[in-house]
């Protein structure tokens, strides 16, 4: 970069240099359901991706963790693309978190990143900073769609996230990922660009109609490090914070958009509680 004074040179990020002896351990989301829904919590030194349609609930997720884990005394690192400063601490403050209090103290830092002026090196220097000097344990990006728009070419993401995520995992940390996709309901939804490989773990938000209302679905679709549960459970927003309800055991389709109740004879086959996708 040149600036005034001189130029500033961000390395390549190599995430072999990085490997150590990282504390390791599951973290709790802050909701015993989504917990439970996710095998035990959130893995540290792994990525996850939150990922479904606009306004499905991907960011408060990710926003519920964050504070979490500013509340168990943790750094958090978060860096918005698509979404502005103010409008994530109404929206914070809406679902009921205190995130006021841990950006006055530093526990939680917030950067608004304009992907046409950052490079991908140097974003990924920022993060590598926050990790080494501020000793951040959680790191969120929100999303990997506007982080794609400060690529060059479609090509170079997968190559880049690869290393960067490669790199958090081996310092223990654990990173938040948000992917928004193309469409709103039923089982053509498109990504901007598949990173679903990339991840540890996957989160699948869904909007659905039932009753007259359309309502929002979350679900575990893969968890690296051992079992999670494979049920469908309904997801809302409050001022009192995020709810997850039993599992939609009564709706059949539920992905698609339009579900099928079943009646109360309905006989389901008995099926595992726990899916292994090591």
């Amino acid at each position: 970069m040149i600036a005034t004074g001189g130029l500033q040179v961000f390395p390549r990020l190599i995430a072999a240099e990085s490997r150590g002896h990282a504390d390791r351990g599951t973290a709790s989301t802050g909701l015993e359901t989504f917990d439970r829904l996710l095998g035990g919590g959130l893995d540290r030194g792994a990525s996850t991706l939150f990922i479904g349609p606009a306004g499905s609930g991907k960011s408060a997720i990710a926003t519920q963790v964050a504070v979490t884990a500013a509340d168990r005394g943790e750094h958090v690192a978060i860096y918005l693309f698509d979404e502005g400063l103010d409008t994530f601490r109404r929206r914070a403050a809406g679902l009921g978190a205190d995130v006021e209090r841990h950006l006055s103290s530093g526990q939680v830092v917030l950067t608004q990143v304009d992907p046409a002026e950052l490079s991908p090196g140097e974003f990924a220097d920022q993060i590598r900073s926050a990790v080494d000097r501020d000793h951040a344990s959680v790191v969120v990006i929100d999303s990997l769609n506007g982080y794609l728009n400060a690529m060059p070419d479609d090509k170079f993401l997968s190559a880049q996230l690869h290393e960067l995520l490669s790199y958090l995992n081996n310092r223990g940390v654990a990173t938040f990922l948000v992917t928004a996709q193309s469409g709103m309901m039923g089982m053509n939804m498109r990504s901007p660009v598949d990173t679903s490989y990339l991840a540890d773990g996957v989160v699948m938000m869904r909007m659905f109609e039932h009753a007259g209302k359309v309502k929002k679905a979350i679900s575990t679709l893969k968890k690296r490090s051992g079992p999670h549960e494979e049920s469908i459970r309904q997801i809302w927003f409050d001022g009192a914070g995020i709810h997850l309800s039993e599992p939609l055991a009564n709706l059949r389709g539920v992905l698609s958009g339009v579900p099928i109740e079943l009646g109360s004879g309905h006989q389901q086959k008995p099926e595992r509680a726990f899916v292994d996708a090591s």
